[in-house]
């Protein structure tokens, strides 16, 4: 499978070694997109991959998405931050009969984590007696807060919550908030903790990423999987969660 990589720095520069250290001959990057050369991407550059994984930053990534679709090749996108421009990047996926695999979070470990952190929220609906809130703690360079994953755990606890009606990147102050505390320290590769507290005690599901390598395995798996395929998906679907009771 040939490979282009759509953004060349932490992430990129990891799944770049992991393919070389694990795939050996199976897998080959044909390019490497950087801050540098990214403005003069195109299609026909593109036409030379299978596959596109992307891992840049929210202001590049929808005109990125845009140029994969364009020409023809299936995309895996890492990139947080820019769903506002959702609709639109999504149109063009399906005006252009394009291949999206978008997820905030490759990492096999952290989606096995979604899909608990939603179960969980399920028991919890019938003991209101628990306040719920989330903590997540990453590296002091990541632009957009908080991040993606901790979006995603909460919009699956509020669609799973009758009491909650939104997240707050702070401590929640109403009752229909669901808190978020970010972090921003030194040389974090993620840590994502969701709290259940009564007066009584407290039920506590945490995530801690010790390197990029995680999420880089899954932007493989995801790519390997997307080709010849049209639509939009998730992880969910890679990973056949979305057939599961759904």
């Amino acid at each position: 499978m040939k490979i282009a990589l759509i953004g060349y720095g932490k992430m990129g520069k990891a799944i770049d070694t992991l393919l070389q250290e694990q795939y050996g001959s199976k897998h080959t990057v044909v390019l490497r997109i950087n801050s540098e050369n990214r403005h003069n991407l195109t299609p026909e550059m593109l036409r030379q991959a299978d596959v596109a994984i992307e891992f840049t930053i929210p202001d590049a990534a929808p005109d990125n998405l845009s140029l994969c679709f364009e020409a023809g090749v299936p995309v895996v996108c890492g990139t947080t931050g820019w769903l506002d421009c959702g609709n639109e990047v999504f149109e063009n996926c399906r005006r252009y009969s394009g291949a999206l695999v978008y997820a905030a979070n490759f990492s096999v470990g952290v989606n096995l984590f979604f899909e608990l952190n939603r179960y969980l929220a399920q028991l919890m609906q019938a003991h209101p007696e628990y306040g719920v809130g989330i903590e997540e703690i990453h590296h002091k360079y990541k632009l957009d807060s908080p991040s993606g994953t901790a979006i995603t755990l909460a919009q699956a606890i509020i669609q799973e919550n009758k009491a909650l009606t939104k997240w707050v990147n702070q401590a929640a102050t109403q009752p229909d908030e669901l808190g978020i505390i970010s972090q921003r320290l030194e040389d974090v590769s993620g840590t994502h903790i969701v709290t259940y507290q009564s007066a009584i005690d407290s039920i506590e599901i945490k995530h801690t990423a010790h390197n990029r390598f995680g999420f880089a395995a899954g932007a493989v798996l995801a790519a390997e999987w997307v080709v010849s395929k049209t639509g939009i998906f998730s992880m969910r679907e890679v990973l056949q969660f979305a057939n599961n009771g759904e």
